[in-house]
């Protein structure tokens, strides 16, 4: 069948697959296309979320993956294709959890949308209705639709498994290939801190690796701390990582300089930018995370880099779109390294 698809080189393909899998972009019902030094992509249906850095959108003909049962969740609805049009492509899977935000007109339905995703995600024991992330402690309000059971779980990835409570804590799991990239950017000998650290993906992931001399975790927290620890004592490497309760504005201006600092913080971490910068030593790189509007990301690693003179110097080694965030903006990673 004729669908658009993303044209992308071969030696990039595997990373940009997960990228859109991790986004719901990418279409499982159909076949990926081999193009000589190149692969195709099959995206859904609307596929303007894909950011132009990705790879280049195109229209080909792909053939259907063999599949037992539906294809997609809104298959096993029996609503007017009209109705099913309104329904979400994407949602976000943690361990057994399957979490679903709904536009307001549908969410009277939201019992049965909650019954499809059950029967059709594999393995899954619990649906919630996502109502977003809110105050300082960055709690997620959840609400069950659909299961049984509670909202604490173990999500897998990158080699690891963390402990995780969608309700208590903040988690992504859209940031896996983003956990494993920074990780994979620390050198041996390297002291990170991790801020606004949530259960600690970032931490877990690069104490795994084994490269860094020690990795410091803090978050407002209590529980996103508490759940940490109990993932960190799972594991031979838990040793590596200090996991501290507290707000980064208090510690980023007195802790010590270190190589590596991650600030995963995408709507109010620009309140203290220079108060982080301030905590890397010379040669070593900052990772920082905003959303940005797409008409706005042009010169946005410039401004951040100016916005920091007052700290130290700072050049822009890195930005790369992580995911489509709405319609009209993005989650971008800024990768800035100090030169003195």
């Amino acid at each position: 069948m004729i669908a658009s698809g993303l044209l992308v080189p071969r030696v990039r393909g595997e990373e940009v697959r997960r990228d859109l899998a991790d986004s719901g972009l990418l279409r499982p019902d159909l076949e990926i296309r081999h193009e000589g030094e190149f692969l195709v992509l099959p995206l859904v249906e609307s596929p303007d979320g894909v950011p132009p850095s990705w790879g280049e959108v195109v229209e080909r003909e792909f053939r259907e993956t063999p599949r037992k049962g539906p294809a997609r969740y809104r298959d096993l609805l029996p609503w007017p294709d009209s109705e099913k049009e309104a329904l979400p492509r994407s949602f976000d899977v943690v361990g057994d959890i399957v979490l679903i935000r709904l536009p307001e007109p549908l969410e009277a339905r939201k019992a049965a949308v909650g019954d499809a995703l059950l029967h059709f995600v594999p393995g899954a024991r619990l649906v919630g209705l996502d109502h977003g992330v809110h105050g300082p402690e960055r709690r997620r309000e959840v609400e069950r639709i659909a299961g049984s059971g509670p909202w604490r779980t173990r999500h897998r990835e990158n080699g690891v498994e963390l402990e995780v409570d969608v309700e208590r804590a903040y988690f992504s799991p859209r940031l896996a290939r983003e956990h494993a990239r920074v990780a994979e950017d620390v050198r041996p000998g390297d002291r990170v801190y991790d801020l606004c650290c949530g259960v600690g993906p970032f931490s877990v992931t690069i104490a795994h690796l084994g490269r860094a001399a020690s990795v410091t975790a803090v978050d407002a927290n209590p529980d996103a701390i508490e759940l940490l620890r109990e993932t960190l004592a799972r594991y031979p490497f838990g040793g590596r990582v200090t996991a501290l309760i507290g707000r980064v504005e208090e510690f980023g201006p007195t802790a010590p300089l270190v190589e590596r600092v991650v600030l995963n913080l995408p709507h109010e971490g620009i309140k203290y930018l220079p108060s982080v910068a301030r905590t890397v030593a010379p040669g070593g790189r900052l990772y920082y995370y905003e959303v940005v509007s797409r008409t706005e990301l042009v010169g946005r690693g410039k401004a951040l880099v100016n916005s920091l003179q007052s700290v130290g110097e700072f050049v822009e080694v890195a930005e790369r779109v992580v995911h489509p965030y709405s319609p009209a903006s993005d989650l971008v990673a800024f990768v800035l390294e100090r030169s003195r």
